[in-house]
């Protein structure tokens, strides 16, 4: 008989941190949280939280993911404030794991066959991949014969077909490289699309949406009839929406033209589109967070409202192209740290979709902060939800349906 999947250990691990969360899935129960911050770095530090109580910080050493694994364990096992009495307690570890190309279309259990095939994916994000993979490696090291699961940013995204995946350019790049629209934010999207369709009172398998994730990154996805037509960002996260510090779309001809211009290698003309550009280029706000633009648009001042025009503009555009591709959405969401808390940035959007019969509820915006509301007038032809995501639960949604497979 199979032992019941019930305590998840929800890992992330990025280049220089690691955040954490474990569930009990009975009643999928967050137990705590936290992250290692400045891995590899001096100065690195643990935070760890319980629900309703105030975190606890602490400097620690953590010259790598192994080290940074080892002080989690000892805050979830720790007799004064931990959550376990042993780290026998914990069933299984999901992984945020960035890119499954047209590999994984869905989460898998991290066997060795699938994590070889995850080296192989190491090129379509050499930032993020080895990190990611890290944290398996990691796991593996502390938790002696815990099942490991990969939940890929990129699998919710592929059921787009192909006139939406791939690129207008000759078809070896695509055959030879895998050169074609990929999406990310796929697990955010996949737990919005669920809890939309509960909301809404409708089976997954047919509820139509537009899912817009807006945050320091953003993105947006056409869900018909609970699949993915179409997403916003491609071959990697820079496409689409205006984002943080990313540009997202721009004519490719642009580009060359301030590669040459400028004398730019590859990797300077990646570091301005990716890191220099977007929100904070355009406002002069470092790192284009949309509180201090809205802040700053508020006093007046003509780069930040350009910003937030633009930021309104690109997402309401996006919105009606693919409110046409799903045939009429039942909804258009609203989540990500932007979309969750932001009334200016979702003003800015709604006041642009009049011609879909949307009209903005001006006091139900403004108090809506992370929280659940629909945030259009009552006699508007589409609703207008904002929802909380949840990236952390789905990846322990998806680890316990994995597992019980």
């Amino acid at each position: 008989m199979k032992k019941e999947t019930r305590k998840v250990l929800v890992v992330n691990s990025g280049s220089s941190s690691l955040k954490y969360m474990l569930f009990d899935m009975k009643g999928e129960k967050m137990l705590c949280k936290g992250l290692v911050e400045r891995i590899g770095i001096p100065g690195s530090r643990l935070v760890y939280q319980k629900p309703g109580q105030d975190k606890l910080i602490r400097e620690i050493k953590a010259p790598d993911h192994t080290a940074a694994l080892k002080e989690v364990v000892a805050a979830l096992t720790d007799p004064a404030n931990g959550v376990l009495k042993s780290l026998d307690e914990v069933d299984a570890i999901g992984h945020r794991i960035l890119h499954g190309a047209e590999v994984f279309q869905d989460s898998a259990v991290m066997n060795k066959a699938n994590f070889a095939k995850c080296e192989k994916l190491v090129k379509f994000g050499p930032l993020h991949m080895p990190a990611n993979l890290g944290g398996v490696k990691a796991c593996e090291k502390i938790f002696k014969g815990v099942p490991n699961v990969g939940v890929f940013d990129t699998a919710f995204h592929q059921t787009m077909p192909a006139y939406a995946a791939q690129y207008a350019i000759d078809p070896k790049y695509y055959k030879k490289y895998g050169i074609r629209k990929y999406g990310f934010h796929g697990t955010s999207h996949k737990f919005i699309t669920q809890a939309a369709a509960k909301f809404l009172k409708k089976p997954v398998s047919k509820v139509n949406l537009v899912t817009c994730h807006l945050g320091n990154g953003s993105s947006l996805a056409a869900v018909k009839n609970g699949k993915v037509m179409d997403t916003t960002m491609g071959l990697t996260p820079l496409a689409g929406l205006v984002m943080g510090t990313r540009c997202g779309d721009i004519d490719a001809a642009a580009v060359l033209s301030i590669m040459e211009a400028e004398k730019k290698t590859p990797a300077e003309m990646d570091k301005l589109l990716n890191k220099q550009s977007g929100l904070q280029a355009i406002s002069g706000v470092p790192g284009g967070d949309c509180r201090d633009i809205c802040a700053k648009a508020a006093k007046g001042d003509a780069g930040a409202k350009l910003a937030l025009e633009m930021l309104g503009y690109r997402t309401a555009l996006y919105i009606g192209a693919y409110n046409t591709v799903i045939g009429g959405a039942d909804a258009i969401v609203f989540t990500g740290g932007i979309g969750e808390n932001s009334d200016v940035a979702r003003a800015e959007v709604i006041g642009r979709l009049a011609a879909l019969g949307i009209k903005l509820d001006k006091k139900a915006n403004l108090k809506t902060h992370g929280s659940t509301a629909v945030i259009s007038t009552k006699d508007s032809k589409i609703p207008c939800i904002v929802l909380p995501t949840n990236e952390e639960l789905m990846i322990a949604r998806d680890t316990v349906r994995i597992l019980g497979k």
